[in-house]
């Protein structure tokens, strides 16, 4: 509403003085501001009994101005409160990263569970993407997860083409195979965080959807361990097949791993339990080792016995079978260098390579020898159309 100026008569005028009892005309004398975010001054309001009195036209001005300035704010706080509970719902209605992984995936795995031992059947990419979560850690480069997940889908792949026919399962859901956790204990793991890491996972796992590594045209067995001790092993090394693409190759970027040093001391009495051989008590033990081409003990000879370095460390449960003995009175204490039995793509190595600017193709290929990307329509075309 605008307010106008009026041109009052004289006897208008004379009209208002004879009211000057009862009004104050200079308190309510009309005036345009003159800046313009300066309030108008109000009209019609008079005085009764102490109390402000507004007049009908005032509180129609009021009811405008209350419509104009007001009830929006009214409407707006609900809408903002209830757009609030509304995203929420949404968000919770929004499709899990493991729906995103299962849309048109022609593939599932049948995953014993260790706990329950029962059966989970779960889409393949699913099944990719909760191993990625459980084996490598999700801070870790998103180049680096690529490379996991190829390793990952590759290693199941190959499960699925030669497994046994009257075995109920695919594979189990620990290290014998791939450690695999389900949606559960995922968020039991990460908490409020799950939400982010599972995206952040999905995106890698999405980015290889499909792709396998092989060599020769057929699927390879892709090993991975934790951390190297410097130098990845040669497959005859720790085991009894040389294998082409499993070679030995520096990996220089484990050395900022946590594991990559560890120390356990054993009594006597505890080696020879898990050697099952006897020691002398106070007598210096004699004690001999050869060593592969990564500096990874090949055989030790402990008082005349001879063991793998693969032995030793299994039956122990040493990190790595690249380790040193030192004997302090009726003591052995052995320090190891890396995680694992070093064999295929170390996971703190491809960070480390991720890290530097490599993608994950460049990080298989490093790892695994003389290997290339597949897709699984050209590479196992069977196991797609089953």
């Amino acid at each position: 509403m605008l307010l106008r100026n009026r041109n009052y008569t004289s006897k208008q005028i004379q009209k208002i003085k004879k009211k000057k009892s009862t009004f104050n005309h200079q308190r309510f004398q009309k005036k345009m501001p003159t800046n313009p975010r300066q309030k108008l001054p109000r009209k019609n309001v008079g005085m009764n009994n102490g109390r402000i009195r507004w007049g009908l036209p005032t509180t129609f001005i009021f009811g405008i101005v209350f419509i104009i300035l007001v009830v929006p704010s009214l409407v707006v706080v609900p809408f903002i409160s209830g757009s609030k509970v509304q995203s929420q719902t949404v968000e919770q209605q929004q499709p899990e990263a493991h729906e995103e992984l299962a849309e048109d995936s022609a593939v599932e795995v049948a995953v014993m569970r260790s706990q329950t031992e029962q059966i989970e059947n779960v889409p393949l990419e699913t099944y990719v993407s909760r191993v990625v979560a459980a084996e490598m850690p999700v801070e870790f480069e998103t180049e680096a997860l690529k490379a996991q997940a190829l390793a990952a889908r590759t290693f199941i792949v190959n499960q699925l083409l030669f497994k046994e026919k009257d075995t109920e399962s695919d594979v189990s859901d620990t290290i014998m195979d791939q450690v695999y956790k389900d949606e559960s204990e995922l968020r039991a793991k990460w908490g409020n965080d799950y939400n982010k890491n599972m995206e952040k996972i999905t995106e890698a796992v999405l980015a290889t959807k499909d792709q396998i590594l092989t060599y020769n045209n057929e699927p390879i067995t892709p090993q991975f361990f934790s951390t190297s001790n410097g130098y990845t092993e040669n497959s005859e090394d720790y085991w009894s097949n040389e294998i082409p693409y499993l070679r030995s190759v520096a990996s220089p970027w484990d050395e900022v791993s946590p594991y990559y040093l560890d120390q356990e001391t054993f009594t006597l009495e505890a080696v020879e339990t898990a050697l099952g051989i006897d020691l002398p008590n106070n007598k210096q033990l004699a004690i001999e080792a050869t060593r592969t081409e990564s500096q990874r003990v090949d055989e030790l000879k402990l008082e005349g016995s001879l063991f793998t370095g693969r032995e030793v460390r299994e039956k122990l449960q040493l990190r790595s079978n690249d380790f040193t003995i030192e004997q302090k009175d009726n003591y052995l204490i052995f320090t190891t260098k890396g995680n694992g039995h070093g064999v295929g793509m170390s996971q703190y190595g491809a960070n480390g390579m991720a890290k530097e600017g490599k993608n994950y193709e460049e990080i298989v290929k490093y790892y695994y020898k003389g290997i290339e990307i597949s897709s699984l329509d050209d590479a196992v075309p069977t196991l797609v159309m089953q």
